[in-house]
């Protein structure tokens, strides 16, 4: 049974034709709403070598955390049928800037922050899949936060992400472009959008028996959460360290590329 928009359909090629023949309804109605797909201010994007994974902060008297966070992972199929590609939050990174927010399980609440303005810094990054702790050939491009969590400003969640707990999160967000991707000859316009997106889909298991998938190549952040369960699972915590833990990481950092220098 297939089913969209509220229609069923017995077989493939009625469900097929009806997504082709409605085409610019359902995308339309995809970008009507906000989505909330899981998982990655400066309104820069940036691009890095690599992640150092430490979930779990060392000093538990601490009332600062910095944990950065991937929202969310380009070139995956979500259970949305939808896809990231590389490049869909560079747009919206530069125009929303300090206006995004680091919420809990995306309520729209005061007491769901968990960070927002100066303690926000949001980013698109280039890594790859082993990068963030994924079994997965190839890269992807990862929406990251860097959130500084307070403890007076969020205690619940301050106190998960300092035991470790948070291992998934998700971005609530508003579709801007996307394409129809089908694997099949009778649809040569979405055939033609399979072939040139489906060589990008890292976890490759969500192909079989699939015919269909969505692109999305552009879209707009609201937000991003700490969720417990997500479409998107690769959407982890890549490390988490108290202000003095990330101070000392810099001054070491800072000590390596100036012996290079001599």
């Amino acid at each position: 049974m297939y089913k969209i928009l509220g229609k069923s359909f017995d077989t493939e090629k009625e469900y097929l034709d009806f997504v082709v023949e409605n085409e610019e309804m359902i995308i339309d109605e995809k970008k009507s709403s906000i989505k909330y797909a899981d998982a990655f201010s400066f309104n820069t994007v940036s691009i890095d070598k690599g992640f150092d994974i430490t979930q779990k902060a060392s000093d538990q008297d601490a009332t600062e955390l910095l944990v950065k966070i991937a929202i969310n992972t380009t070139n995956v199929i979500d259970s949305h049928d939808d896809m990231h590609v590389k490049g869909i939050w560079n747009k919206s990174i530069k125009e929303r800037g300090n206006k995004v927010l680091h919420l809990q399980e995306h309520k729209r609440s005061f007491d769901a922050v968990i960070s927002r303005g100066e303690d926000l810094k949001v980013y698109a990054k280039d890594t790859t899949w082993n990068n963030l702790g994924f079994d997965l050939k190839g890269d992807t491009q990862a929406l990251m936060f860097d959130s500084l969590v307070k403890q007076d400003v969020n205690e619940f969640m301050f106190k998960q992400y300092q035991k470790g707990n948070v291992t998934e999160h998700s971005v609530g967000m508003q579709y801007v472009k996307m394409a129809t991707c089908i694997d099949n000859e009778d649809y040569p316009v979405q055939k033609e959008n399979w072939d040139k997106y489906v060589v990008e889909v890292a976890n490759k298991e969500s192909l079989d028996g699939r015919k269909i998938f969505w692109a999305v190549t552009e879209a707009k952040v609201i937000e991003g959460s700490s969720v417990l369960m997500g479409s998107n699972s690769f959407t982890p915590t890549v490390s988490t360290s108290t202000k003095q833990e990330t101070e000392n990481k810099l001054k070491d950092k800072a000590i390596v590329e100036w012996l290079k220098r001599q």
